[in-house]
């Protein structure tokens, strides 16, 4: 098992190595952006505001349920691949039973916080009278759910690191051809209850696939129940993966902020920001495919003390980001229209979505450069840059550009404040690389 590590991520080819990582990540994350799309489509079939409305203010709740599987599943993905990079697979696979059982256990605790304050938190999120009853049906579910939507970013994440990126991939496929079938049959007859459902089953049969796949075919990964692991370990794991979560956390944050200050404007602009969302999604996955997909390798060389191909990789993914955001950035601009039309046959949703959508992916470019050092800095295990990172884009810099630009300009502030706050992301972000490429020599 350790020739195979060594052969796959140190003697390989260094391009070809990020590659054959990331690209089972990127596929995974379209197959993502498929089936939530799949869901705001068959929900948009309604032509009922309202309902779109209650299912766009739960966006957060996945962000919520995503950051405390990302705290175990990328914290633990960044300690696994340093352990495999000093070849110590016996803690490797203690790290990883610890990570998956104490996620599952997590998820059913935030699930049943989340149900016991539903309402008042719905209200937070920004669910208006009318979208309320609907808000509530499909967050429910969710809630119920959440310990199967948690546990799901443990193996997605660890799998990547002993080289398996393409049965990762497979098993967000399998979640998400079950979610679109599902989808629609129960959507047309119970509405949001049915659309919550159809999800949630989803991410069952993604864990069970997941889980068959590290039970049975992987040498580094454990499933026996573990909910205890030496202190040092769980050291590391949290101190990268609160920092993964913070960003998914502000994330949220920030969305509810952006609900709340478009809720003046109607629902309609909840409904239509929503289905933005969903279509800006299509850039952000793939930025996120690419960057997180490199995550084992720089922790693998990390660990193994390969400061040089750490460099050189770097240098390449940051060119390579830069570019396809470029080139995405102007596809979607040129076609905002047509891409928002497949989503919604709302007309009016799709005339207030396009100014929406070109505002918001006209920063991604930055954005990109943020995803990656971030990224770096959390395979590496370096938690304070990577914390102030986590905090900037979607968190404290984005609440901040959104509060100050909405009072100062209003409605067309709400809708600068993402490209705004992308750009003073990228330029703390740049500040910020001479420390971390200082802190690899």
């Amino acid at each position: 098992m350790e020739k195979e590590q060594e052969s796959r991520f140190e003697h390989g080819g260094l391009i070809t190595n990020y590659f054959r990582l990331a690209l089972p990540v990127v596929l995974g994350s379209i197959v993502t952006i498929v089936y939530n799309l799949a869901d705001t489509y068959f929900i948009s079939q309604t032509e009922n505001t309202s309902l779109i409305a209650g299912v766009s203010v739960c966006a957060p709740i996945f962000t919520i349920l995503m950051a405390f599987g990302n705290i175990f599943g990328q914290g633990g993905s960044s300690l696994l691949s340093r352990l495999l990079g000093q070849k110590r697979p016996k803690d490797a696979r203690r790290v990883s039973a610890f990570c998956f059982w104490i996620a599952l256990a997590t998820g059913a605790a935030v699930g049943g916080l989340a149900l016991v304050l539903r309402d008042p938190f719905l209200s937070i999120l920004g669910a208006s009278a009318d979208s309320l009853p609907h808000a509530r049906e499909y967050g429910t579910v969710l809630m119920l759910g959440a310990p199967l939507i948690t546990v799901n970013f443990i193996h997605m994440n660890l799998l990547r690191c002993d080289g398996k990126a393409a049965l990762s991939m497979t098993g967000t496929l399998i979640g998400a051809a079950v979610n679109i079938i599902l989808d629609s049959l129960l959507i047309p007859g119970m509405g949001a209850c049915g659309a919550a459902i159809a999800t949630v089953i989803g991410y069952g049969c993604s864990d069970l696939f997941l889980f068959f796949i590290a039970a049975r075919f992987s040498a580094v990964l454990s499933v026996r129940p573990l909910l205890r692991i030496e202190e040092p370990f769980l050291k590391d794991v949290l101190s990268i993966g609160v920092t993964a979560a913070i960003t998914n956390i502000a994330g949220s944050i920030c969305m509810i902020l952006l609900n709340r200050q478009l809720l003046p404007y109607g629902d309609d602009r909840i409904a239509a920001m929503g289905i933005v969302l969903k279509v800006t999604m299509i850039v952000q996955m793939i930025l996120v495919g690419f960057s997180f997909g490199g995550v084992p390798l720089f922790g693998y060389l990390s660990g193994a003390g390969r400061q040089d191909r750490i460099r050189k990789l770097l240098r390449f993914c940051l060119l390579f980001l830069v570019s396809l955001s470029l080139l995405m950035t102007l596809v979607i601009v040129l076609a905002a229209a047509p891409l928002l039309s497949l989503v919604t046959p709302d007309e009016q949703l799709v005339t207030l979505g396009v100014p929406m959508l070109r505002r918001l992916v006209s920063g991604c470019v930055f954005a990109g450069v943020v995803m990656l050092l971030t990224c770096l800095c959390q395979a590496s295990g370096k938690a304070g840059p990577a914390l102030i990172l986590s905090l900037s884009r979607q968190g404290v810099v984005f609440a901040v550009v959104l509060l100050i630009a909405s009072r100062l300009f209003g409605y067309e502030g709400i809708l600068a404040s993402q490209p705004a706050a992308d750009l003073l992301s990228a330029v703390l972000a740049v500040l910020i690389v001479r420390r971390i490429l200082t802190g690899i020599e």
